[in-house]
């Protein structure tokens, strides 16, 4: 299995406010396991805009953290117009542009879309392509 990390996910190994235990999962799990690990292009720059918001060193955190994931072995999908393409049927579904290249990936790589992200994952919910972390980790982690 694939699984698709959403920034949503990031974000909460590095602000004290937004920590959960199960994006501490994923982490570890990244770590050890990176080639089980996908994500689309956009997610570094999405992390990187978020620290920048939320997180007094924000720099730091990037380049000494997420930067070594990203080059650790994670896949890391380019946007092309197949991958638009997809994605324009979860737009069509409610996400947003972001969202639905998360979605998409899951899809075309046959994963799960690991999120936070609670409106997007009631919106494409019968897909069963995301697996809302706040209520569970997904089935075969």
């Amino acid at each position: 299995m694939i699984w698709v990390v959403d920034a949503s996910v990031a974000i909460k190994w590095f602000i004290v406010e937004e920590t959960h235990p199960r994006a501490d999962e994923v982490l570890e799990r990244i770590i050890s396991e990176p080639r089980r690990f996908a994500v689309p292009e956009l997610f570094p720059f999405e992390v990187f805009a978020v620290l920048h918001r939320l997180h007094p060193d924000a720099s730091q955190v990037f380049e000494k953290a997420i930067i070594p994931l990203l080059q650790g072995g994670i896949f890391r999908q380019p946007m092309t117009w197949e991958l638009a393409s997809k994605a324009g049927h979860f737009i069509r579904l409610g996400l947003t542009g972001y969202d639905a290249c998360y979605a998409a990936l899951a899809r075309d790589l046959g994963g799960v879309w690991l999120t936070f992200d609670d409106k997007a994952h009631r919106l494409i919910e019968r897909e069963n392509l995301s697996c809302l972390l706040a209520q569970r980790l997904p089935r075969d982690w």
